[in-house]
């Protein structure tokens, strides 16, 4: 469980820089933290180490409803699923036929998947804007908490578009998701964030 791990546990030169000339991708980040309840989208993650030398490539879907239910199915180069309804996180790795769950409350916090499926921006977050880059406007968000699994997160938009997330951990390895085909407030039937324990499968409560 250690991919899914990391991304669930997996914003000095800006001082230089008027926020105001920068604001665009903060006020994009608190008017989709604040306005868009559900979404959906196709995703692909690379996953860079701290010296840039080695990268690994994976791709799925994202799902998400306000407040607290999300769910990410990663379907190349392996099969994983991760899906939150609202009371736990479930995990299920296909190739090693087993399940993990564990209270939402412990399993978010002040992480990525909070930020983006229903956490408290103001409260777990202190975010601050970066220049333009790659085409993207960027807003930077750190965790208040010091303690956690990450560093910070970067958050790109174009426009009022979420087109890529880059999540920084504590070893300085750095993982982006970069979304397509993302359809904002769409109706999301409660079975999409329902899991239902294949038979046969370990299941570990942590």
């Amino acid at each position: 469980m250690k991919r899914a791990s990391r991304w669930l546990a997996v914003w000095s030169a800006l001082a230089l820089i008027p926020l105001s000339a920068h604001a665009d991708a903060v006020d994009a980040l608190k008017s989709f933290v604040q306005q868009v309840k559900t979404g959906r989208a196709t995703f692909v993650q690379t996953v860079t180490s701290p010296n840039g030398a080695k990268t690994r490539t994976s791709s799925g879907s994202f799902e998400f409803a306000r407040p607290d239910r999300f769910r990410f199915a990663y379907s190349k180069p392996f099969e994983q699923l991760i899906v939150a309804d609202g009371q736990k996180v479930w995990i299920y790795d296909s190739d090693l036929n087993q399940v993990s769950s564990r209270k939402f409350s412990q399993a978010l916090g002040a992480t990525p998947a909070a930020l983006l499926a229903g956490g408290d921006l103001g409260r777990d977050f202190d975010v601050l804007a970066e220049p333009s880059k790659d085409g993207l406007d960027w807003a930077k968000a750190t965790p208040k908490a010091g303690d956690g699994a990450f560093e910070s997160i970067r958050i790109g938009f174009k426009g009022k578009q979420l087109v890529a997330v880059e999540i920084t951990d504590n070893f300085s390895q750095r993982s982006r998701l970069t979304f397509a085909q993302f359809d904002a407030n769409v109706d999301m039937p409660p079975e999409t964030f329902r899991f239902i324990i294949p038979k046969g499968v370990d299941v570990l409560e942590q």
